[in-house]
C-alpha cells in the first residue's frame, strides 16, 4: 500500500479498528480495545470487543452510550452486505462470548451490549427486524437503537449519517469521503501525538486514501494540508522511501549481474553495498 493509496485491497476493518479508538478517544483510559476477539479454538471472531474498565464511567462519546460492561463491536465494509442473517450472527458473536465465561454468568446479559456499524442505512434488515416485531429507534443522528425481543441492548450506526462535526474518523472510511471531513480530520489529528494513536490515524488515513485517491491528490494540492499529511504519515512514507531505494538498488544489482556477467557477490561489492546489507538484496534475487 502507498503513503496515499494505490492498494489493490483497501483494508477497511483495519481503518475501522482504528477509527473506533479514535472515536472514544476521550474514554481511552476507560476503555479496553481487544482486536478480532477469538471466541474459540476454531477460526471464529469477532471484530472488536471493547471492555468498559470503571463501572459508572461515562462514554463522552454518544455512540458509546449504550455502552456497558462488554461491548461486542461488528463493522461491515461499503463492499459488504447486513442482511437479517448478518444481524443474527452478531447476535450469535455476543451469544457465544457471554456462554464462554469461566464461571456461570460470569458475563452477565445486562452487562453485555453489541454494536453493528455500516456506511449505508440498513433499509432491508430494518425492514426485516421491524416485520419480526423489533422497535427501530433514532437515538441521535446515524445512531439506531434496536427494541424489543433482543437479547442484548443493541444499535447500528450508520456511519454515512453521523454528524461530520463529531464523527470525522467513520465518516472519511467511505468511497465517497468528503473533502471537508478529510481536511477536518487531518487538522484535528494533528492535536494527537501518543505513538498509538498516530498509528491509528494512519491506518485511518490508509484506507480513506486507497478509496478516494482524486481527493486525496486535491487535498495534497493545499500546502498546509499536504505538510499535515507528511507529518501524519511520515512513518508510513519514510518506509516507501526506503522500499524503493532498495527496490532501485536490486535492479541495479540484476543489470550488472546481466550485462556483464557477475555473480550477485560482484555486483554487490562494485555498487559498495555494505556486506551486512547484502544477504537481504540475494534472498530478494
Amino acid at each position: 500500500m502507498t503513503a496515499l493509496g494505490g492498494a489493490l485491497s483497501i483494508q477497511w476493518h483495519l481503518g475501522f479498528l482504528g477509527a473506533a479508538e479514535i472515536e472514544l478517544i476521550s474514554n481511552k483510559e476507560d476503555l479496553e480495545f481487544l482486536r478480532e476477539f477469538q471466541l474459540s479454538k476454531e477460526p471464529l471472531r469477532m471484530d472488536l470487543l471493547i471492555i468498559k474498565k470503571p463501572d459508572k464511567v461515562r462514554i463522552h462519546n454518544e455512540i458509546g452510550h449504550i455502552f456497558k460492561r462488554y461491548n461486542v463491536i461488528e463493522y461491515k465494509s461499503p463492499d459488504d452486505g447486513l442482511s437479517i442473517d448478518d444481524f443474527y450472527k452478531t447476535i450469535g458473536y455476543a451469544c457465544l462470548y457471554k456462554g464462554l465465561g469461566e464461571s456461570v454468568n460470569e458475563i452477565p446479559a445486562e452487562e453485555l451490549t453489541v454494536s453493528v456499524f455500516r456506511e449505508t442505512y440498513p433499509r432491508e434488515l430494518f425492514k426485516a427486524l421491524k416485520k419480526s416485531g423489533a422497535n427501530i429507534q433514532l437515538h441521535s443522528q446515524g445512531i439506531y437503537y434496536i427494541k424489543g425481543q433482543m437479547l442484548f441492548d443493541t444499535q447500528v450506526v450508520v456511519t454515512g449519517q453521523l454528524k461530520n462535526e463529531a464523527h470525522r474518523s467513520l465518516r472519511i472510511l467511505s468511497k465517497h469521503a468528503q473533502k471537508e471531513d478529510v481536511q477536518a480530520f487531518i487538522a484535528e489529528s494533528m492535536r494527537l501525538t501518543a505513538p498509538g494513536d498516530r498509528n491509528n490515524i494512519d491506518a485511518i488515513l490508509q484506507v480513506s486514501a486507497s478509496a478516494n485517491r482524486a481527493l486525496y491528490e486535491e487535498v495534497r494540492r493545499d500546502s498546509n494540508m499536504c505538510e499535515a499529511l507528511k507529518e501524519l504519515m511520515k512513518d508510513e512514507i519514510e518506509k516507501e522511501r526506503q522500499e524503493a531505494a532498495q527496490d532501485t538498488i536490486l535492479e541495479n544489482i540484476k543489470s550488472l549481474m546481466h550485462n556483464l556477467n557477475l555473480s550477485a557477490e560482484q555486483a554487490m561489492a562494485a555498487l559498495n553495498i555494505p556486506v551486512p546489507n547484502r544477504s537481504g538484496y540475494i534472498s530478494r534475487l
